[in-house]
């Protein structure tokens, strides 16, 4: 089995997508290829020219007219046309976002994926109870929120066709997070234990197969005392000792 991981980089989290792709590479029993979705690199080919701003020092997508919590909030979208770039024979390609933490195989998590399901998620029942998240960022709610962080794209599915770089460069964030291009039946769950939500979800019984910071990560100033930061420290330090830790 070969993996093609896709995982949002900002580069105010460079040490977290860092710790999120040595501990998914880690524990893969699978063949893994991971690579970066760097906004500057759509645009520099062409791919994101959807129309973005700075207000009170915050990236603003003009057409959802919000505040974008990270600079892959959008680009995240693009895993189908860069995965037919990458790797075309490959069948799934999976993006999660750089807060998190891999405690599991990623080819548990592909082997019993529905091959009828255009795209499986995490299908989350969460609405937020904070204004802010991370580092001053505006936590904002919106249907199916964080079903969109950690997603296998099935390549081979023809509802995929409608993901065009028109839909993505035109219509607001809240409708490509809510998959927009896709039928309620086309969408298959992914167990919650490989997208488990820190402070938002009852700490479980055994380690999750993923922990998601969403709300804030040990990387951060005041986030060292989350539950399970002990073990994204941990790690961090193994990446140290083995000089994996290549953009910090």
């Amino acid at each position: 089995m070969r993996a093609l991981v896709y995982i949002g980089w900002d580069p105010r989290e460079v040490e977290a997508y860092e710790v999120c792709k040595f501990s998914l590479e880690q524990r893969a029993s699978a063949e893994v290829t991971v690579k970066r979705i760097v906004l500057e690199d759509l645009r520099g080919a062409g791919l994101y020219h959807r129309p973005t701003e700075i207000r009170d020092g915050r990236l603003w997508d003009v057409i959802s007219e919000a505040p974008m919590s990270t600079e892959f909030a959008i680009s995240r979208f693009f895993v189908t046309m860069l995965a037919k770039q990458d790797d075309p024979e490959i069948d799934f390609a999976l993006f999660c976002d750089c807060d998190f933490l891999w405690l599991g195989d990623i080819a548990e998590l592909l082997a019993p994926l529905d091959p009828e399901k255009a795209l499986s998620c995490v299908k989350h029942e969460y609405a937020p109870s904070e204004d802010v998240k991370m580092d001053g960022q505006v936590q904002l709610s919106y249907q199916r929120k964080n079903w969109s962080s950690l997603m296998v794209f099935n390549l081979r599915h023809p509802s995929h066709s409608r993901l065009t770089t028109e839909l993505l460069n035109s219509v607001p964030g809240r409708d490509l997070h809510r998959f927009c291009w896709l039928t309620d039946e086309e969408i298959g769950a992914i167990a919650p234990t490989w997208n488990w939500l820190e402070g938002a979800v009852a700490r479980p019984d055994s380690p999750p197969k993923a922990v998601h910071f969403t709300r804030g990560g040990p990387w951060m100033p005041g986030w060292d005392s989350v539950d399970y930061a002990n073990l994204w420290l941990d790690e961090r330090a193994k990446a140290i000792e083995l000089n994996s830790l290549e953009g910090v």
